[in-house]
């Protein structure tokens, strides 16, 4: 198929490249692709450079067809449009000639937009890891306020510790970099007003309010109604975030480092002989009866509330003092140490019971029901009553054990039934519910203790 062209566009020199010698080829062979099959169909590549040139029912040969279609973004824009070539059946009118010129373009335009979007992508992830928006806003509002890099670098925390140096790179990136700034100023935007609201809260003080909040003196104690009244009457000075407390939060700062104007440091002594004021001589310097008796608010509440909960305590400690009658003590082997206090020992393979007391009750603690001996801490006491036995002390020196639980106890293999007792001697083995135990006595305290008891029932 030959392509539709006049001699005066075969001949300019804005000729597209390529298409002349391809035009002359197909006139000399003069030869038209052909096929055997019965139906002819053009091909899909014809298809494709037919549509993209805007002219219809034409087609190229191989070599043009495939220079045209590889030069269609970049080449295509520069077709030459004869406007005296004459007006034939099979070229297009004008209008269609605008029309694919207009799609031309706008696919020109659709690949710089592409390259743009590229590359605000790449400038978008290049400092992710670095610099973050909260960052970025917390330096602009450091310098708004303080016209000083170091001072935002000293008094700003940010998310990295950055250098003196990095700061000063960013800042001048956000000043003169266009994309960058660009990039920046979006995700600032994109920022949750809490965090932005964080941010502010953080902002550095500038030097006009350092300077109104030191018309303070610092001798007197402003409640938060003069900040207050501080901070309606300078609108324009105080940041937009400042808040009355924040305000008197920087002051107590001032204050307590002797930043206040009215606050006098003494300079240091010119002469190697002069004396400079310590400590110690400052206070001696004062009078405590000068001293305002500041009190925080609710302090006596908090003082007798804390009041209440030691006495609550030691009430506590006091009710179970009477339930100490037994201490619990691990075995450790050999031989067994009785104190003085100490009137006889129940001891088991794992835990020995020390008996402090004149009577004690043998049994199982549950969570209802507490015992002074608790056998399970031994070993395994299904079996064993919550008040399986009593042993007392009598006033003549002598230890008994009353049966009270469903099981009958064992000592040194005599069985004591529910309802009665025994006598229990020195290095008597005691049997409850497959637990063995060995009862020890304190011979030297309960020799003591008859000797008192002698000696009370002697006649006068």
């Amino acid at each position: 198929m030959d392509f539709p062209v006049t001699p005066s566009n075969a001949s300019d020199s804005n000729e597209y490249p390529g298409s002349a010698a391809s035009y002359d080829h197909a006139s000399d062979s003069n030869k038209r692709r052909s096929s055997s099959r019965s139906i002819k169909r053009r091909r899909f590549d014809d298809e494709l450079v037919e549509y993209s040139l805007g002219l219809p029912g034409a087609s190229l040969g191989k070599g043009d067809k495939r220079m045209r279609t590889q030069s269609y973004t970049s080449q295509l824009p520069e077709f030459p449009i004869v406007s005296n070539a004459p007006t034939t059946p099979s070229a297009p009118p004008p209008a269609e000639r605008r029309k694919a010129s207009g799609k031309i373009s706008t696919g020109g335009s659709l690949g710089r937009k592409s390259r743009r979007k590229g590359q605000l992508s790449h400038l978008s992830t290049k400092d992710l890891g670095r610099w973050k928006p909260t960052d970025d806003l917390a330096l602009i509002l450091g310098v708004q306020q303080t016209n000083d890099l170091r001072t935002v670098h000293r008094g700003i925390k940010f998310s990295c510790r950055f250098t003196i140096g990095e700061l000063q790179s960013r800042w001048y990136a956000l000043l003169y970099n266009a994309e960058i700034s660009r990039v920046a100023v979006a995700a600032m935007r994109n920022l949750h007003p809490d965090l932005v609201a964080a941010v502010q809260q953080q902002a550095l003080y500038s030097n006009a309010e350092e300077e109104l909040l030191g018309t303070l003196p610092s001798t007197s104690h402003p409640e938060l109604e003069k900040f207050q009244e501080l901070l309606e009457q300078n609108p324009s000075v105080f940041y937009q975030s400042r808040t009355a407390k924040s305000l008197m939060t920087h002051w107590q700062l001032l204050k307590q480092y002797q930043l206040l104007p009215d606050q006098t440091v003494q300079p240091l002594p010119k002469n190697p002989g002069d004396k400079v004021l310590s400590f110690s001589d400052a206070e001696e310097t004062m009078n405590d009866s000068e001293l305002p008796d500041y009190k925080e608010d609710g302090i006596d509440a908090e003082m007798q509330m804390a009041d209440r909960i030691e006495k609550k305590e030691i009430r506590l400690l006091e009710n179970s003092l009477s339930r100490w009658q037994v201490v619990v003590q691990s075995v450790c082997g050999g031989g067994v140490e009785l104190d003085k206090n100490t009137l006889a020992v129940l001891r088991g393979r794992l835990v020995r019971y020390l008996m402090r007391s004149r009577e004690i009750a043998v049994g199982r603690s549950t969570r209802d029901h507490t015992i002074d001996v608790n056998l399970s801490l031994e070993g395994p006491a299904a079996k064993v009553s919550r008040k399986q036995a009593t042993i007392r002390l009598r006033n003549s020196g002598d230890f008994f054990m009353s049966s009270e639980g469903k099981r009958p106890i064992f000592v040194d293999g005599r069985p004591i039934l529910q309802g009665n007792k025994v006598k229990l001697n020195h290095n008597s083995v005691i049997e409850i519910a497959g637990l063995r135990f060995v009862f020890l006595i304190n011979q030297d305290l309960i020799s003591a203790i008859r000797q008192e008891a002698v000696k009370v029932n002697i006649p006068v």
